[in-house]
């Protein structure tokens, strides 16, 4: 998802100060992916270096869940499958305003099991919430197994389709075609970019492991996906520091 964040930071979201009433909205439904989010502000210069080195520290507002006190996070997320209710809201709020803010929804593909998405889809597409662009991060896992073996949504576009959204199949690893779709949606009705991912990409030992859901990373670990990742200088860096 660290691709969907670039992309909606990249050709989304207008890079307008965080308390300009006019910026646009980027809701992190699937809260616990925040940490890419985190990133994605330090490069925008809303967050510092000191800033993220305090991740998770006492005190700090860079949680594991997006704290809406903080520079660059809109609403407090993590209740998987509410983030597109709040996401309608916030595109309903523009239109009464005549304002011409956008609404961007990071989910996931588990959290449409839940019931009040397709409730928030319903009523998003019934008031043609044309501000309104869900990301859906479709990688086929959750926390306790393949999310076609837990409760299956396919085929996923069709359902959208159904709902009375515009649909668009992408491929989320692919900058140039998810900016491309992002610049070309109208405001008609409501976008839903569904993002065919892969977990864990690019890391050469966490690619479709659902165990990487919850471990923590050695050190070798952390060293080799950098190396993965073509990140030489970094590992370089931090090896050097020992």
């Amino acid at each position: 998802m660290a691709d969907l964040v670039a992309a909606v930071c990249e050709h989304g979201v207008r890079p307008l100060a965080p308390d300009d009433p006019e910026r646009d909205r980027f809701v992190v439904s699937k809260g616990h992916s925040v940490l890419a989010v985190y990133a994605a502000l330090h490069l925008r210069g809303i967050l510092s270096q000191d800033d993220l080195d305090g991740y998770c520290a006492d005190a700090s507002l860079l949680g594991v869940h997006p704290e809406h006190f903080l520079p660059g996070i809109d609403f407090s997320t993590g209740s998987l499958g509410q983030g597109l209710s709040i996401g309608a809201g916030a595109a309903l709020a523009a239109r009464l305003q005549g304002s011409k803010r956008r609404v961007f929804v990071l989910m996931s593909d588990a959290e449409c099991n839940e019931g009040s998405v397709w409730e928030a889809a319903m009523f998003a597409a019934h008031h043609k919430l044309g501000a309104l662009t869900a990301l859906i991060d479709l990688n086929g896992q959750q926390a306790m197994g393949a999310t076609n073996d837990v409760l299956s949504l396919s085929p996923m576009t069709d359902r959208w389709r159904a709902f009375g959204w515009d649909v668009h199949d992408v491929d989320g690893h692919d900058h140039a075609g998810l900016g491309a779709t992002l610049a070309h949606l109208d405001d008609r009705r409501p976008h839903v970019l569904v993002a065919r991912t892969v977990f864990g990409k690019g890391v050469s030992f966490m690619e479709r492991q659902l165990k990487w859901h919850y471990l923590p990373m050695s050190d070798d670990d952390y060293r080799q996906a950098l190396l993965d990742l073509g990140d030489t200088e970094t590992c370089a860096e931090r090896s050097s520091a020992r």
